[in-house]
């Protein structure tokens, strides 16, 4: 049987590599396109989707909480539940992203902040933004590395993945209280 379960490690690595990287150039695209391109004629407004900015918050929320978490649980040595709970927060990342391309699939744009701190929200968003296309292959890339046990590996990576996932959390929670709170 051949296959990528059955190849040396540096041929499965590869192999998933590439996958990561389909995915991530694939998501990242499909976001830029569906918050600033076009919509098709007629889509816009068809599903009422007021409610899943609040369903947002909460996915940037849960990523945030699941990863400090997975934070404590690695330096406490309990690897069964650091892997939970970053099993956890891909899994609210992943609902956020799936909310966020349905939300703007039917509501074109992005919503205007009309507050005091204009200023403050954009460094934010702007960082946000930023930091969320490096932050999609990254934790992908992570997350294997720790699946497949590549300890070295996954260290040296998550030490700056691991900061740089939190604070696309944190501040997506901060975008939604700008806007929403």
């Amino acid at each position: 049987m051949s296959g990528p379960l059955t190849q040396n490690t540096s041929s499965r690595d590869r192999f998933w590599m590439r996958v990561i990287a389909g995915i991530s150039v694939v998501l990242v695209a499909a976001i830029g396109l569906l918050t600033l391109g076009p919509r098709p004629e007629g889509l816009v407004g068809t599903v009422d989707v007021s409610w899943m900015p609040h369903l947002n918050g909460l996915t940037n929320t849960g990523t945030s909480l699941s990863l400090l978490a997975a934070l404590v649980f690695i330096r406490r040595k309990n690897i069964p539940a650091h892997k939970a709970s970053i099993l956890s927060a891909f899994g609210f990342t992943l609902v956020f992203l799936v909310s966020y391309v349905v939300y703007h699939t039917f509501k074109p744009g992005p919503v205007a902040y009309d507050g005091d701190y204009r200023g403050l929200y954009l460094f934010i968003l702007i960082s946000h933004i930023s930091l969320a296309p490096v932050v999609v292959p990254a934790a992908l890339l992570s997350l294997y590395r720790g699946w497949m046990d590549q300890r070295e590996k996954h260290k040296k990576l998550v030490r700056w993945t691991w900061p740089l996932w939190f604070y696309v959390g944190v501040t997506g929670v901060m975008v939604y209280g700008f806007l929403y709170v």
